[in-house]
């Protein structure tokens, strides 16, 4: 008897209304907008402009999604084009089925496009991209467990997953390994590594994603060897498997042969950023232009007011020697008044006489009365 197990969910869709609303779609849908958001603040830290990432997710998420399903649908093409396989089932995303190597694969072409069209390095916005690409792997991987699917060997642990029999598509109740689970924290131990890893060594032209890859592909090494849902092997090991060893390698020496061409990280990751962060950053501080006319008159204004005394100055340094400069004059006034002053008599006399010719009528020409 099973003391502790994890419970499945008793269905993965629930209807509002007609309309269906699936756990499993939810899930992905998630996952993008949280990797879209992590990856937006990572390229505006490395100097890129904000919302460049979400306009070229535009191609990659469509992109990615028609991979991994294409990967799964040709890894895994018996229940839908073998003897008695349904050729539309193809097409039902929601019954689960998205290969993470197909996604990855065809999601970097549409990045690549988007990339090419806002002219962007692609190896940059990569770099950009991995943490968020692995936290939304890991939420994505709940959908599993919406849908009941993808589960490991039978097993007893506390954290086993509890599986519902379903004799319609041939499966067996039971508890299982939480395939799922293992997957979706190995997720977030390699977004981990990879935002420590980038900072310790700052990482660039495509690294940071190398890095995510090669962690990822150790991960599902040993999570592909505990599942049991039917898969092709060669040589004894899962398609899954010879497909992670061989991305693996291709991932090391591209971090190897990356690091000797071209060590460090980018510079510039979106040409023009910089300068258009600071058209927007004056507009929102409602100060912009208006306030850099201000600062300019301001100092046009202290410049027309020290350009009379400049002026001075020169005018001064220009005068001979032995001239007077306007600096002397109160000197000057200064020796007019100790000139001797007339005899209190005089003045008094010369101050009758001017009184008489003031009295003297208009027209007289001057001439005192006898």
């Amino acid at each position: 008897m099973d003391l502790a197990f994890i419970p499945s969910p008793s269905t993965g869709v629930v209807y509002l209304g007609p309309i269906p609303l699936r756990g499993y779609a939810f899930c992905i849908i998630i996952g993008v907008f949280v990797g879209v958001w992590l990856g937006n603040k990572r390229w505006v830290q490395r100097g890129g402009r904000s919302g460049t990432v979400a306009d070229i997710a535009v191609w990659a998420v469509p992109f990615g999604l028609v991979g991994g399903r294409l990967y799964h649908v040709i890894t895994t093409y018996e229940p839908y084009f073998g003897p008695n396989g349904h050729p539309l089932d193809a097409f039902k995303v929601w019954h689960g089925g998205l290969g993470i190597w197909g996604a990855v694969a065809l999601g970097a072409v549409g990045a690549w496009i988007g990339c090419r069209r806002r002219g962007i390095p692609l190896p940059a916005y990569a770099d950009a991209l991995a943490p968020g690409l692995a936290i939304g792997q890991a939420i994505g991987r709940w959908g599993n467990w919406f849908n009941q699917e993808l589960y490991g060997k039978p097993t007893d642990v506390p954290w086993a997953l509890k599986i519902s029999s379903d004799p319609a598509i041939g499966r067996i109740g039971g508890t299982y390994h939480p395939t799922f689970l293992y997957e979706s924290l190995w997720c977030l131990g390699v977004a981990a590594l990879v935002i420590w890893a980038d900072k310790r060594f700052r990482l660039g032209h495509g690294r940071a994603f190398a890095l995510y890859v090669a962690a990822y592909c150790v991960g599902r090494g040993w999570i592909e060897y505990l599942r049991v849902d039917e898969a092709h092997h060669i040589l004894g090991l899962r398609l899954n498997d010879w497909t992670s060893l061989i991305i693996f390698v291709l991932a090391v020496v591209y971090m190897v042969v990356s690091a000797k061409k071209a060590p460090g990280r980018e510079a510039v990751v979106e040409p023009g950023a910089q300068l258009a962060e600071g058209e927007s950053a004056d507009g929102a501080d409602g100060e912009g232009k208006a306030g850099a006319d201000a600062k300019v008159q301001a100092e046009g204004k202290v410049s027309v007011e020290k350009k009379p005394a400049a002026e001075a100055e020169e005018s001064a340094k220009d005068e001979p020697a032995g001239e007077e400069s306007a600096e002397d004059e109160p000197a000057t006034t200064e020796a007019a008044d100790e000139k001797p002053k007339p005899a209190a008599g005089q003045a008094v006399e010369a101050k009758d006489a001017d009184a008489e010719d003031t009295d003297a009528p208009a027209g007289s020409g001057g001439t005192k009365k006898p």
